[in-house]
């Protein structure tokens, strides 16, 4: 047998071989890099609090997203571009200058169907598996390939500050609650999730975004006790109203100096008169001030996370909202946030006439002015912005660059505005449609 055939057989059988395990590592970096980012990071932390050591291990690596998939993508260039090299000097060997071509087509197919679609697509099916499977290898991977990955990552951020981009280190592709609320969405829009179940995840993500003066109760609309007032005038103003805490103010209503509860009252009155037997005419020198406690004030910007964890430190439901001046804006209770999760929260005591949504015979929806349009949104599943007013009157008076009269119509941000009811300078009923 001739040496130089010999040899060039087993410079063949060398060399396919290197592409077939260069195939492979192509194909393992390719579904090693769909697992980890498309693998549930609560599934997988679900695995590593049972023991398993791959679904830890691949949480630890995914938490630098960007060296990840830097070493990832390395490595697969590497195995790539030397199995493409090999494959054309073997192609041109055995059939000349046509082997270059031969090769990029062979190469092609081998690559897409062998180290790119099949991987991937097992590994988006598998991703929690597979990402455990495959982390411990990865992070000897991202280990050796780091300082690489980190001179890359400088050479790059330099290019682009040439170009006046600018990529902050620390900032993320997309933000936690951002991916909650868009698979949401996505869940919803399929019928996998229900608009109730949405509306309360959501309303919990956005308590740490919104603040006090959004929700609250505006001091227009606050039932309030005159310290100075008859008791009997008192008691019947407590018995008249739905609520358990009313304040108490003295002189003007800005000067608040005590919020009283009703059973606090009820049985401070009651002893008053001394019992069941006793003698009403003693309820003229009732003092309401030793009845009440002290009133608490939060400022209008504080979030409504912080206030729901002040609410339940303090054991309290109700505090009293002032702006930067120390001026009464409103009132919030704990039910108010409440409200922001699981919706509106109404008793035997709640009028069914306080409903701020109703619909007319003409089609149209009849909207209270006060009515919030986070509320408006999560009623009726319409998306009208609330960042420059909290109502929808306030969004009407914003848009129009004035105070409307009853009977003005508005278009904008695909709805249709009706004024139909104003009291002084306040709007206080509309229509609505879709355009």
């Amino acid at each position: 047998m001739d040496p130089s055939s010999s040899a060039l057989d087993s410079a063949f059988w060398i060399t396919a071989g290197a592409i077939l395990g260069l195939l492979v590592l192509s194909a393992f970096f390719s579904g090693s890099e769909t697992a980890l980012t498309a693998a549930s990071r609560g599934k997988l932390r679900s695995q590593a609090d049972r023991g398993s050591s791959g679904a830890e291990k691949a949480l630890k690596i995914t938490e630098n997203n960007e060296k990840l998939i830097g070493s990832v993508l390395l490595g697969n260039n590497i195995v790539n571009i030397l199995s493409a090299s090999l494959a054309t000097a073997l192609f041109t060997r055995l059939f000349g200058e046509s082997g270059v071509a031969l090769a990029t087509i062979v190469m092609t197919m081998l690559v897409l169907v062998f180290a790119e679609v099949l991987p991937k697509t097992y590994a988006i099916t598998n991703a929690e598996k597979a990402a455990a499977a495959v982390a411990p290898i990865i992070g000897v991977v991202v280990m050796l390939f780091s300082p690489v990955v980190a001179l890359v990552r400088v050479l790059v951020r330099g290019v682009l500050r040439l170009f006046g981009v600018q990529i902050d280190p620390d900032s993320h592709i997309m933000a936690v609650r951002e991916e909650i609320a868009g698979a949401l969405y996505l869940g919803h829009s399929e019928g996998v999730v229900e608009k109730e179940d949405r509306d309360r995840i959501l309303g919990a993500l956005d308590l740490a975004e919104r603040t006090v003066e959004e929700i609250m109760l505006h001091r227009s609309n606050i039932l309030m006790l005159d310290a100075d007032a008859e008791p009997e005038a008192i008691l019947a103003q407590c018995l008249e109203s739905p609520h358990t805490r009313l304040p108490v103010y003295r002189g003007e209503q800005e000067n608040i100096i005590g919020v009283v509860h009703a059973k606090d009252l009820f049985r401070a009155m009651y002893a008053q008169v001394g019992g069941s037997d006793g003698n009403t005419r003693r309820l003229k020198d009732f003092d309401i001030t030793k009845v009440a406690t002290a009133p608490y004030f939060v400022p209008e910007t504080t979030t409504l996370d912080d206030q729901m964890r002040a609410f339940l430190r303090m054991r309290s439901h109700f505090a009293l909202v002032v702006d930067e001046y120390g001026s009464l804006r409103g009132l919030i209770t704990l039910e108010d946030i409440l409200e922001e999760i699981v919706g509106e929260i109404t008793d035997e005591f709640d009028l069914e006439s306080e409903t701020p949504v109703t619909r007319s015979e003409d089609g149209q929806f009849v909207v209270d002015g006060a009515t919030t349009i986070r509320d408006l949104n999560r009623a009726l599943d319409w998306a009208l912005p609330d960042d420059e007013a909290n109502t929808v009157a306030g969004l009407v008076i914003h848009e129009a660059q004035m105070i409307p009269t009853v009977g003005q119509v508005f278009a904008f941000h695909g709805f249709r505005f009706e004024v139909t009811g104003r009291e002084g300078n306040r709007i206080t009923a509309l229509k609505m449609r879709p355009l």
